[in-house]
């Protein structure tokens, strides 16, 4: 299949803060622009600090934010056309969101079982609960556990890292063409996070998923992605093959960011010489 996946052409979004007297404008996102091929799975990478507008651009991909201006289409659809039910409801068939923190996609009072029942009867109706059970096995079996482990278990009783492995899980369910995942390993502990890690590289390898890849660390971001752009308050400074980029940052801030942490394999300004 050939085509444009995700489709982000010229997108801004402006926030204005303060009283009816006193107010200021913040340009959270200034004139973006990225495609993502249909057909070509990969992990597309957001990186940027705190306050460089990547959450925001995220959540403008996801359709839960509106730009201010530019324009955003998914599978040929643009965003701004998503605005009944059965829209919604299609749109979020193929895309599916991974959050930050796992504890907060998750009631800690419902068993974790009945969430990922309920998502599977959303988007596939009711069916037969035993065929619903091997759905939600199979998704799980996908991320390294089984619903075996998790049934009748609470949020409180899985670590960070099995946790968003469920909510990977979960959003496996709805069988997406691409998953935007927010930070989804800085909630998790630093001995898990290669894994969630490599299990995205699964998700794009195995099951030919695309996923935009939100993240502030760039070692991971080294890591994992095919294409990157790098956002500094708001704007894209630089963008393109994710180990070219990080390898021989251009822009200064790319290089800051660079500097402050040790990729594998890549020398950086603060490096020893040998």
């Amino acid at each position: 299949m050939s085509g444009t996946l995700l489709d982000v052409s010229h997108v801004s979004k402006i926030f204005t803060r303060g009283g009816l007297f006193s107010s200021r404008r913040i340009v959270a996102v200034n004139d973006v622009s990225f495609r993502i091929e249909a057909g070509k799975p990969e992990i597309f990478t957001i990186i940027g600090e705190s306050g460089s507008g990547k959450t925001t651009l995220s959540r403008m991909i996801l359709n839960i934010e509106h730009p201010s201006r530019g324009r955003l289409a998914f599978d040929g659809v643009d965003l701004a056309m998503v605005r009944s039910n059965a829209d919604r409801m299609a749109f979020m068939h193929k895309v599916q969101p991974i959050f930050q923190n796992p504890f907060e996609a998750f009631n800690p009072l419902k068993q974790l079982d009945r969430y990922l029942f309920m998502t599977s009867r959303r988007f596939h109706g009711e069916g037969d609960p035993a065929a619903i059970e091997l759905a939600v096995d199979g998704a799980l079996r996908k991320v390294g556990l089984s619903l075996k482990e998790i049934r009748h278990r609470y949020p409180h009783e899985l670590s960070g890292g099995q946790l968003q492995r469920v909510a990977i899980a979960r959003a496996l369910l709805a069988d997406p063409k691409l998953i935007v995942a927010d930070e989804p390993v800085s909630m998790v502990d630093a001995s898990l996070r290669m894994s969630i890690v490599n299990l995205f590289k699964t998700l794009r390898d195995d099951l030919g998923i695309s996923i935009v890849y939100v993240t502030h660390d760039l070692a991971t971001a080294y890591y994992i992605s095919d294409r990157i752009i790098i956002m500094q308050k708001g704007s894209v400074v630089e963008s393109g093959d994710a180990r070219a980029v990080l390898s021989a940052p251009q822009h200064p801030y790319s290089r800051q960011l660079r500097d402050a942490v040790l990729l594998p394999g890549v020398a950086t300004a603060a490096s020893p010489q040998t």
